[in-house]
């Protein structure tokens, strides 16, 4: 079904229902962003992290399936904290296990104020890991509006590292 038929037909449905409907047609080619981003910035530094075990839900037996809260704490280009959950399944072959996690990041990103979110999506198969961090489209708030981007991490020793591509759209 074409995207204009789906709204045509939800206009309809609201029409039929006693609702006025205020729907504009969407475009094949409608994306997150309502405005063009700028160019792509950088934010980059270290953070300090503290995962502690959360008690576990009743239909989990805290072996294969567990629960984390994320406490961080952000230096460099973003400076603020991080609060969060995290999902974890481990798989029954050695260094097998997956996690998921939401998190708000509150502070500054180069110098611009405001909050965040990021979901994190974490896999690991006999070793080989893949890990996707990115920002909840239209989680911003203040002056990171409209934030957008994907967070990059790499550990190297005990030092945790960070390097988010980030856009904000231009200021009006």
């Amino acid at each position: 079904m074409q995207p204009t038929a789906i709204v045509s037909l939800t206009a309809l449905a609201l029409l039929a229902a006693g609702v006025a409907p205020s729907v504009a047609p969407m475009s094949p080619a409608s994306t997150f962003h309502l405005t063009e981003p700028t160019m792509t910035l950088h934010a980059r530094g270290t953070f300090e992290v503290q995962i502690s075990p959360l008690p576990a839900d009743d239909y989990a037996d805290a072996a294969s399936m567990g629960r984390m809260q994320l406490d961080k704490q952000f230096s460099g280009d973003i400076t603020g904290t991080g609060k969060g959950q995290m999902l974890t399944g481990m798989g029954s072959v050695q260094g097998s296990a997956a996690y998921s996690a939401i998190e708000r990041v509150s502070g500054t990103v180069s110098g611009k104020s405001g909050n965040f979110m990021l979901q994190h999506t974490g896999i690991m198969h006999a070793g080989k890991q893949e890990l996707t961090i990115t920002i909840v489209p239209a989680s911003g708030t203040d002056e990171l509006t409209g934030i957008a981007g994907t967070f990059v991490l790499t550990i190297e020793g005990k030092v945790h590292r960070y390097d988010l591509a980030y856009t904000l759209p231009s200021a009006p």
